[in-house]
C-alpha cells in the first residue's frame, strides 16, 4: 500500500511538473515580430538589454518582408535613425545609396542580419493567453502555441518593459489600456476628414445596380455590398478601414506560378467587377483616371483597370488596391480587432481566397472581356518569393485595429501643423489616407464609402505621449503601431518606415526607463531626443551629418533664390538658370570627427531641371568641381527624389569643407536642397 502510494505521489508531481509552464525573466519582452517589434528588439538589445520578441504567426518583418515593397514615405526628411538604416542596406544590396522599393526576400535578408547582430532571441507562433497586472505594472504574460494551443507548452514571460508592436494591440488592451475602434466625428477633434464620407476616388462609376437581379430589391444585394444606411457625414462608427494583401507579381515567364483556381472559388462574389467593366469599359488593369463634369455641374472621377502597380527591381511590382473594386475586401474586416483567434483566422482566410480568386477569376472568366483576361493572364505570383506559401504573401495587410487613446491623441491639427507637440520622438509625412471602410446602397446605387486622400508633404512631429498610454494606467508598456492618434491622423502615421522609427524610440525609452528605475510616462523625453539624435544607429557609431537648405547657421545663400514647399524637409530653394550666373548656395557644416566622409546631395523630382546642375566641392585648399546630370538620376517605381554621391573626402575638423550650388544653366530650374556629410567607417 506505502508503494501504490508513493507512487501515486510521484505521478503527482510528474503530473504538477508538466502542467507548470516555466518562468523567463528579460528586461524587455516585444510582442510582435512586425518591422516595428525588430527594430525595437535589436536597438533594446543593443543597448545592453535581455530582449525577447515573441512572433505570434510564422512571419517576421510585417508588411515590410509581406509584398509591401514600394515604400510609402511622404517625404524622407520623416525617416531617421534605424529605418533609414534598414533603406540603406536594402541599397546597398541593389549598388545604391538608399532603395525605398525592393524585392520582400531582400528585406527579409536585411531583418535577417539586424537578428544575426544583435543575437536577437526570437520565438515565432506564440500567441497571448493571459496578462497579470499590479498596481499599474505588467507583472507577467502568458503566451501558447499559435498552432497547437495545449497548457503543457505555455509559457510564463516576465519582463521590466514591454512593447506592443502588433498590427492588433493585443497586449496594450490585455492589459487594460484605454483604446478606441473605428471612425471618430468630426466633431469629436475639431477635424474634417473623419467620420462617414463619400469619394470621388476608387469608387464606382454612376448607376451601378446593387442586386442580383438587376432592378429587383426582393433579389438581396450583390455579394460584397453591407447592408445599411450611409448615415451622416462626418459622423462617427465603428467601422475600419478595409485589408488586402499587398501582391508581388511579375510578367517573367521564367519566375512565375500561374494563377490557380483557390479554395472556396465563388465567382458571384466577382459580380460587381463584371457590371463596373460593362460601364467604365477598361483597356488595361493598370490604374488610371480621368476628370469629368456631369451636365449639373458634379466632378467625376472615370477609373479604368483596378490595380495600383509600382515596378520594384528584376522584373516584380507590388500590387495594390485602385479602383472601385480591387484586392480591398471592403466591409470584411469589422470583427477582426476585437475579434479571438480563430475569428480572425477565419476573416484572414475570406481575404486570401477573395484575392486568390479575384486573380483567377480576372485571368479565366469568360464573361471577362478578352483583352482583359489576356492582360491578368500575363502575371503571376513571383516563383523564388514567398516559397513557403506559393507566391502568395504570408502577412495581411491590417491597415487599421484598435488604436490606443493616451494622454495625447494625434489628430488631423497635428497632421496640418496647426498643433505641434516639443516630445516628438519620430514624424510622419504622408497624407491622411483611408482606404475604404464600407460598401453599401446609395441613392439606389452601389457606392463604397470612407476613402480620404489628403495630401500633406511636409513632415509633422509624432509625441512620445502617443506611444506611451495614460499616466493612470500601465507604466511599463509601450505601444509604438496602435499608437494614440484618431482615425484620420492615423492613417497618416501608419506606414512602415514610421512604425521602425517608433519602434526605436519606444526601445529607447524602454531601456532609459530601467536605467532611471522610472515608469515610461515619466522618461525625460529631453535626453531620449538627444538619444535618438546623437546614437541613431543604436551602436555608438558616429552620425551623418545632414545641412537642409534652412540651416541659417551653415548655409549662406547669395542672389534671388526662391524657397518652394517639399524636397527634403519642409522646403527647397530654387532660380531660373542662366549661363553667366553668378547666385550660388553655399553649405559649410561643423564637422566635429575628422576622417573620411562621402558627400551626398539630395535631388527631388522636380519639373523642368536645368540639364546639367554646377557644384564646387572645397575641402581646406582642394577644389573640386562636380557636374549632375540630372537626367541621369532615377529612382525606381517611386516619384520621391533621390541621393547622388559628389564624392569622397578626407575632412579635418571644423568648418573647412563646403558645397557650393551654383545657379548656372540652361534656363531651367536649378534646386538647392539638403546635404549629407556620411562618415565611412572602418
Amino acid at each position: 500500500m506505502r508503494v501504490v502510494t508513493y507512487l501515486l505521489a510521484v505521478l503527482f508531481l510528474v503530473s504538477a511538473v508538466r502542467y507548470n509552464p516555466p518562468r523567463e525573466e528579460y528586461d524587455v519582452v516585444v510582442y510582435g515580430g512586425t518591422s516595428a517589434g525588430i527594430i525595437a528588439g535589436y536597438t533594446a538589445k543593443q543597448l545592453g538589454k535581455t530582449v525577447l520578441v515573441i512572433e505570434p504567426g510564422r512571419h517576421l518583418g510585417g508588411l515590410t518582408t509581406g509584398g509591401l515593397g514600394a515604400t510609402d514615405i511622404g517625404n524622407k526628411y520623416a525617416v531617421t535613425g534605424l529605418a533609414k538604416d534598414f533603406y540603406r542596406r536594402i541599397g546597398s544590396y541593389y549598388n545604391k545609396f538608399e532603395q525605398w522599393t525592393f524585392e520582400p526576400h531582400v528585406a527579409q535578408k536585411v531583418y535577417d542580419d539586424y537578428i544575426r547582430k544583435a543575437n536577437l532571441d526570437i520565438v515565432k507562433s506564440y500567441r497571448l493567453k493571459d496578462v497579470k497586472t499590479a498596481g499599474g505594472w505588467i507583472k507577467q504574460i502568458v503566451v501558447e502555441n499559435s498552432d497547437k494551443p495545449q497548457k503543457s507548452t505555455d509559457r510564463i514571460i516576465r519582463a521590466k518593459m514591454f512593447i506592443d508592436a502588433t498590427y492588433e494591440g493585443d497586449l496594450m488592451a490585455r492589459s487594460g489600456v484605454s483604446y478606441t475602434i473605428g471612425r471618430e466625428s468630426n466633431e469629436q477633434y475639431g477635424e474634417t476628414y473623419n467620420g462617414i464620407r463619400l469619394s470621388l476616388f476608387h469608387q464606382l462609376p454612376e448607376g451601378i445596380d446593387p442586386y442580383r437581379e438587376r432592378g429587383n430589391p426582393a433579389s438581396g444585394l450583390v455579394w460584397g455590398v453591407q447592408e445599411g444606411e450611409f448615415g451622416e457625414h462626418g459622423a462617427g462608427d465603428k467601422s475600419i478601414q478595409a485589408y488586402n494583401f499587398r501582391l508581388c507579381l511579375t510578367q517573367d515567364k521564367q519566375n512565375q506560378i500561374p494563377f490557380s483556381k483557390p479554395d472556396n472559388y465563388e465567382p458571384e462574389r466577382y459580380e460587381l467587377l463584371l457590371r463596373i467593366l460593362e460601364k467604365e469599359k477598361w483597356t488595361t488593369i493598370r490604374s488610371g483616371f480621368t476628370r469629368d463634369t456631369l451636365p449639373h455641374g458634379r466632378e467625376i472621377i472615370h477609373h479604368t483597370g483596378n490595380y495600383l502597380i509600382k515596378n520594384m527591381p528584376n522584373g516584380k511590382t507590388d500590387f495594390n488596391n485602385f479602383g472601385g473594386f480591387s484586392t480591398d475586401m471592403i466591409g470584411a474586416n469589422h470583427d477582426y480587432p476585437e475579434g479571438d483567434y480563430e475569428t480572425r483566422r477565419r476573416i484572414w482566410k475570406e481575404h486570401e481566397d477573395y484575392t486568390k480568386g479575384l486573380l483567377y477569376f480576372m485571368a479565366n472568366d469568360p464573361r471577362v472581356p478578352a483583352h482583359i483576361r489576356e492582360d491578368m493572364q500575363s502575371w503571376g505570383y513571383a516563383r523564388d518569393e514567398f516559397q513557403e506559401y506559393g507566391g502568395f504573401s504570408p502577412q495581411l495587410y491590417v491597415r487599421e485595429a484598435r488604436r490606443m487613446v493616451s494622454d495625447i491623441v494625434m489628430t488631423q491639427a497635428h497632421c496640418e501643423r496647426r498643433e505641434e507637440v516639443e516630445d516628438g520622438v519620430g514624424m510622419a509625412a504622408y497624407g491622411m489616407d483611408s482606404h475604404n471602410c464600407r460598401r453599401i446602397v446609395v441613392n439606389g446605387m452601389v457606392k463604397n464609402e470612407g476613402d480620404v486622400q489628403i495630401g500633406l508633404g511636409i513632415p509633422y512631429p509624432i509625441s512620445y505621449r502617443a506611444i506611451v498610454p495614460k499616466r493612470t494606467e500601465i507604466k511599463n508598456l509601450l505601444v509604438p503601431v496602435c499608437l494614440s492618434a484618431s482615425h484620420i491622423a492615423f492613417g497618416s502615421i501608419r506606414m512602415e518606415p514610421v512604425f521602425m522609427v517608433l519602434g526605436q524610440s519606444a526601445a529607447t525609452a524602454a531601456v532609459m526607463a530601467i536605467d532611471a528605475g522610472k515608469a515610461v510616462q515619466d522618461v525625460d523625453v529631453k535626453a531620449l531626443q538627444r538619444n535618438l539624435k546623437e546614437n541613431p544607429l543604436a551602436d555608438g557609431s558616429s552620425p551623418e551629418i545632414l545641412v537642409d537648405n534652412d540651416h541659417p547657421e551653415w548655409v549662406e545663400v547669395s542672389g534671388n533664390w526662391s524657397t518652394g514647399r517639399g524636397g527634403y524637409g519642409k522646403n527647397h530653394f530654387s532660380m531660373n538658370a542662366r549661363p553667366d550666373a553668378t547666385e550660388f548656395v553655399k553649405y559649410t557644416p561643423e564637422i566635429k570627427e575628422e576622417g573620411e566622409y562621402e558627400i551626398f546631395m539630395y535631388f527631388a523630382n522636380f519639373q523642368r531641371l536645368t540639364g546639367k546642375i554646377s557644384i564646387r566641392v572645397q575641402n581646406g585648399s582642394l577644389v573640386r568641381d562636380v557636374s549632375i546630370k540630372t537626367d541621369e538620376i532615377r529612382e525606381l517605381g517611386l516619384p520621391s527624389g533621390d541621393w547622388v554621391s559628389l564624392g569622397k573626402y578626407k575632412v579635418t575638423r571644423g568648418k573647412n569643407c563646403s558645397v557650393t550650388v551654383l545657379g548656372r544653366g540652361d534656363g531651367k530650374h536649378v534646386v538647392a536642397d539638403a546635404l549629407i556629410w556620411l562618415p565611412q567607417r572602418k
